[in-house]
């Protein structure tokens, strides 16, 4: 009796082990059956078990006519598991090696989507976000009709907008210091780069601001022409006009 259960044990506890580890048997599959599998994997969003399986379909039928399909997948798990590197490499991968797939187009967006979420608050280092515009602006280039586009454009404008954002506080940190070259070089990098973010008026308003305090009158008055041109409808406009006025006549 003791005998025969443990037995029973030794199979049920097999099975379980079987079961937890998640191992099949893919030696026998087909590449169709294969990927179906994967597919059925990603779509239950076990992440774990399909990274895996997705690498060996990879290896074992890098030229069947899943190939691009599985790398995609392959890519979007990692994306899926937030591990936003690794799908950067793999989306890179499979525009770089398989570019006459019908995934390309996804794959680019995707990449740039990557670099998207990376992105870290405005204080800290843009080196993702600066790379996620970089892959934005190039699925804008290549697939202009595309329909995420506008996705796209407006992902491009908003981190954009933290880039200016960025360089306009050090400016402000920067005149605060009594630093007020160094400020004026932060403000002019907005006004020049970032002229059509929010932070463009407002960076070249607080140069002007700064030139006129340091009598560079010249520069302040170039500035002004700049300003009005740009921005003849921003709250500061009138202001600015009235200072135009001012500074002409002291000359």
């Amino acid at each position: 009796m003791f005998k025969k259960l443990s037995n029973g044990l030794f199979i049920i506890l097999a099975l379980v082990l079987v079961n937890c580890a998640g191992m099949v048997d893919t030696s026998k599959f087909t590449p169709e059956e294969f990927y179906n599998y994967l597919m059925q994997l990603y779509n239950d969003e076990d992440y774990e078990k399909a990274v895996p399986e997705f690498q060996n379909f990879l290896l074992q039928y890098s030229g069947s006519a899943f190939n691009d399909d599985a790398q995609y997948y392959l890519a979007m798990t990692y994306f899926n598991k937030k591990q936003y590197l690794l799908g950067a490499y793999e989306f890179s991968k499979l525009i770089r090696n398989i570019p006459a797939s019908p995934f390309v187009p996804d794959s680019q967006f995707m990449l740039a989507e990557c670099y998207y979420k990376l992105s870290p608050p405005y204080q800290l280092d843009q080196s993702y976000t600066k790379k996620s515009i970089e892959e934005f602006q190039a699925f804008v280039d290549f697939f202009p009709v595309n329909k995420k586009v506008e996705e796209a454009e407006k992902k491009i404008k908003e981190l954009t907008e933290k880039l200016a954002q960025k360089e306009y506080q050090s400016g402000l940190t920067y005149e605060k210091m009594a630093y007020e070259r160094a400020a004026l070089k932060y403000y002019a990098n907005v006004s020049d780069t970032y002229h059509d973010t929010m932070y463009g008026p407002m960076s070249l308003y607080r140069k002007i601001q700064l030139e006129v305090k340091k009598g560079m009158n010249s520069d302040a008055l170039a500035d002004i022409s700049t300003y009005l041109n740009r921005y003849p409808d921003n709250s500061d406009a009138k202001e600015i006009q009235e200072l135009e006025a001012r500074l002409n006549k002291t000359k």
